[in-house]
């Protein structure tokens, strides 16, 4: 399906019918790659709406430069054009550091937080602190920048509006709002994550209030492609 928010071509998914369940995917990812888990979800009376998000998949890129809180503006219209109500939030990752900005600027519309590996700390390394110094230098990519910076290096998958993109979304770090979440939150990780490690999810426990953790064993990052079965059965439990 398509729709235009503030001049952008917007694709999303729409699986099922009944209680509404909006997901959004990880950096570099799309709509297409949670279809499978929103069928599943589908098939136990949930209405599934899973957007790519702007610079994504077969959505237009953001004119500018964009951060969190861009994008958590444009979920917020974007939750307006549907239409939609006390719906629950599943995210991924990158996704995660979304939803956690849109679960304190429209509260009212969320009533579950599902969050699935999410990126919320970015602290600060001398490798982020170099990759920004050398981005205003090196347009090109290079194996030993690939190396050195990530073992999968989104910056470097990135160009144009989207790179810059990358570096505003990396230098914001969440730990001092996650507290400040007050709706039910159930955090999922794999246990064998080495992009945003296991530690990390214990640490969005200690500072949401009453959330619950839900680890998955022996799985790593993509939890939507590797442990389908299992996401689903929790999300079910919870919604």
């Amino acid at each position: 399906m398509r729709c235009v928010l503030n001049g952008l071509n917007i694709n999303y998914i729409v699986i099922g019918g009944g209680r509404p369940l909006l997901i959004l995917h990880g950096w570099g990812s799309r709509s297409n790659n949670w279809q499978r888990i929103g069928e599943m979800l589908a098939e136990k009376g949930i209405k599934v709406i899973i957007p790519d998000l702007p610079g994504f998949g077969q959505s237009d890129k953001p004119p500018r430069a964009w951060n969190l809180d861009d994008y958590c503006d444009f979920i917020e219209e974007f939750v307006k054009v549907l239409n939609l109500e006390n719906f629950s939030l599943l995210a991924h990752s990158f996704g995660g550091a979304l939803a956690v900005k849109c679960s304190l600027k429209i509260p009212e519309k969320i009533d579950k937080l599902f969050l699935v590996s999410a990126a919320c700390f970015r602290r600060k390394s001398l490798k982020v602190k170099l990759l920004k110094f050398i981005s205003k230098f090196f347009k090109i990519k290079t194996p030993f920048l690939k190396k050195f910076f990530y073992r999968k290096s989104d910056y470097l998958s990135t160009e144009g509006v989207m790179r810059d993109t990358y570096l505003k979304i990396i230098a914001e770090d969440l730990s001092d709002i996650l507290s400040q979440i007050q709706m039910p939150t159930i955090i999922i990780w794999g246990e064998k994550d080495n992009i945003t490690p296991i530690k990390q999810a214990y640490l969005i426990k200690s500072k949401i209030k009453d959330s619950k953790l839900e680890i998955l064993p022996s799985t790593g990052h993509n939890l939507n492609l590797n442990a389908q079965q299992r996401l689903v059965e929790i999300v079910k439990q919870y919604i």
